[in-house]
């Protein structure tokens, strides 16, 4: 089963009203170069996510600093990229423009996405697209992932394996 993560919003929420935590690195201390936002992120989310035992995927803009910056400091190892198309290219109706690469990248098979930014664009067109089952899970961009929202994902996972 895969898990597309999302960074911004998701791992690293934006907008709260109140202030964020700054977290201690779990794992690797951040880089003399890494982003300064990066300690937004709650680095037990790591195991957390490990746990779920899904094959995890970076589904963000962040690209290869997901690897290098976001990983380590969550303890995970070098996850697998998606190669985003041109994004001028845009998506029509409303959809996510990540939505099909997704669905591409899936090639048929099970997954769940975790984003700030799904609509129910994004939900009809990959019910109607994708032959297989797909948990599309959006979460509120102020607190990023909660543990409501992983066990939301948790629960759908127990039920489609």
């Amino acid at each position: 089963m895969l898990l597309f993560l999302d960074v911004d919003g998701t791992l690293l929420p934006f907008g709260a009203s109140r202030p964020y935590p700054v977290y201690e690195p779990a794992f690797a201390p951040p880089r003399a170069d890494a982003p300064p936002l990066l300690t937004r992120i709650d680095p037990s989310l790591g195991a957390r996510l490990t746990a779920l035992r899904c094959e995890l995927v970076w589904a963000t803009t962040w690209m290869d600093d997901a690897n290098t910056c976001v990983a380590p400091w969550l303890g995970l190892p070098q996850l697998p990229l998606v190669d985003w198309p041109d994004p001028a290219e845009g998506a029509p109706g409303g959809l996510h423009w990540k939505t099909r690469p997704l669905v591409d990248w899936a090639a048929g098979r099970a997954f769940v996405w975790v984003d700030d930014e799904i609509g129910d664009a994004d939900r009809d067109w990959v019910s109607t697209h994708h032959p297989e089952r797909a948990l599309l899970r959006r979460v509120d961009h102020r607190y990023g992932i909660t543990g409501a929202d992983l066990d939301a994902v948790r629960e759908w996972l127990d039920v489609n394996r």
